[in-house]
């Protein structure tokens, strides 16, 4: 599958094969924005052991995340320091659902729309979508870390 970084370059999810990755649809308008900085502290701690974490902008709750791209990278790496990868703003739902959101929604237990920012899909090693977590569950709750931990050290 092929998904655009959040400079416009075309990239291939398959890239990613071997890693561990955690799949969020953010915004930076909204009560969960402060997850950021859990994000990119998940990011720090784990990314020597394999896992990427990937931030999809999206703004189709709320309409919490109108910026440009480029807006976009200023407010998160000012704001939360982030450096975790980016990509280009996204729909998560509705009739230009980008292909990547149909599968997540498909592949995983609940299945089903998300139903607001900063939702998490965690994808093993080999591309299955084993986990999803809602907006509440912040980066560094016990059940999120433990289910990371664990896919890590398949």
């Amino acid at each position: 599958m092929t998904v655009k970084t959040i400079e416009g370059e075309e990239k291939q999810l398959g890239e990613y094969a071997g890693n561990v990755l955690l799949i969020v649809n953010v915004a930076s308008y909204c009560g969960y924005t402060p997850q950021y900085a859990g994000l990119e502290q998940l990011h720090q701690n784990y990314k020597d052991s394999g896992l990427r974490v990937l931030g999809f902008p999206c703004n189709d709750f709320g309409a919490q995340e109108p910026g440009t791209n480029e807006q976009i990278v200023q407010f998160c790496r000012k704001n939360y320091g982030v450096s975790f990868e980016l990509f280009d703003k996204v729909h998560a739902l509705g009739g230009q659902k980008h292909p990547l959101y149909s599968r997540l929604t498909q592949s995983v237990n609940p299945p089903g729309d998300i139903s607001w920012n900063f939702e998490k899909f965690l994808v093993g090693k080999q591309g299955e979508v084993v986990a999803r977590f809602r907006s509440s569950v912040k980066p560094d709750s016990p059940e999120l870390v433990a289910a990371i931990e664990k896919e890590l050290s398949r």
